[in-house]
Order: C-alpha cells, then structure tokens, then sequence
C-alpha cells in the first residue's frame, strides 16, 4: 500500500497562529518570520514588521504562512530538511524582539517528521536546504 501525503508544504501554522499573524498583521504591516537557531532567543520563530530583519545569504526560504514569508539557517535547514515546521502559539512571552512580546502568548515550532513519499515529493518538487 502506498503512502499517502498529508501535507508536504515544508511550513505550516496552526488556527491560534494564523488568528495572531493576522492580529500582528493589522498592527504592524506585512511581516517576515526568523527561525531562530539558539542563543538568546533559544529555537523559536521569532516574527518582525518585514524590513526590520536583515535576511542573510546563509538563511532559506521555508515557505510562506498566512502571505508571510518564514525563513531558517541554512545549517538549521539541513538539520531539520526531513521535518515540517508548524507553527503554533502557547501561552507564555515572546522572544524579546519578536512582535507578539508582551501578549502573554508566543510562537513556537513544532516538528512534524515528513514520510518518505512527502520527503520525495519535496526533492521533486525542487526543495533543497542548499537553495
């Protein structure tokens, strides 16, 4: 029996994170997200008005959510190029530069490890860590 494909889309969002884009959306213009690689802001997406962050030749683009675009590391990317980020919201406070500080709710990544059939279809379909 052949596998069948959830979703191979490399990032996602859930409900409660698509209603606070849209809320940060209203507030701030179009924005950008940053997975965050470690150091201060430890692994979280961390979300900014778009051109107040620096996108850098070592950061891919994942994909898109809710018209936003998500960017990662490329090391990170490569690390993490068989799993599919989610992202969520949970109560708690944000990264200290990340638009939805001071809310009491915050971002937060969940992986989603993608099946061999979602993982081809990926590398198919054109998506490396590398581009």
């Amino acid at each position: 029996m052949a596998e069948e494909i959830f979703d191979s889309r490399r990032v996602i969002a859930t409900d409660k994170a698509l209603a606070l884009i849209e809320e940060l959306k209203r507030e701030y213009g179009a924005l950008l997200f940053h997975q965050s690689g470690g150091c201060c802001d430890g692994s979280s997406p961390m979300c900014y008005p778009l051109g107040d962050f620096r996108i850098g030749d070592n950061d891919i683009l994942l994909g898109e959510v809710a018209g936003t675009s998500v960017y990662i590391g490329r090391a990170q990317g490569e690390a993490w190029k068989h799993t599919q980020l989610i992202l969520d919201v949970v109560p708690g406070r944000g990264g200290m530069f990340s638009l939805e500080n001071g809310r009491e709710v915050r971002f937060l990544s969940r992986g989603r490890v993608f099946s061999q059939s979602e993982y081809a279809a990926l590398a198919a379909g054109g998506f490396t860590p590398e581009r």
